[in-house]
């Protein structure tokens, strides 16, 4: 004979049982317009960029990696005034 499957529902909990609200928890808590939950960290960007490999020198790698965080983007900065540059000629 088949046994039967309980109910998925929980069961009621003592509001006294409830954690206490502390300033970790609310870090953690998921933030929600209406039914939507809003992600955290850096939003996605409009202009996409492209995972890419490439091929440097050892000096001028170690050159941008020496300026600190950020060096790739300071990389793509120069690329982008040598490109504004090429076209001006």
């Amino acid at each position: 004979m088949p046994v039967k499957k309980r109910s998925s529902r929980r069961a009621w909990r003592d509001p006294d049982d409830a954690p206490s609200l502390t300033r970790g928890w609310f870090e953690e808590a998921d933030v929600m317009i209406g039914d939507k939950v809003v992600r955290r960290g850096r939003p996605a960007g409009t202009a996409k960029k492209q995972a890419i490999s490439i091929r440097l020198d050892r000096d001028v790698l170690a050159h941008f990696r020496r300026s600190g965080r950020g060096w790739q983007a300071r990389i793509n900065e120069t690329l982008r005034r040598s490109m504004a540059a090429g076209s001006k000629r």
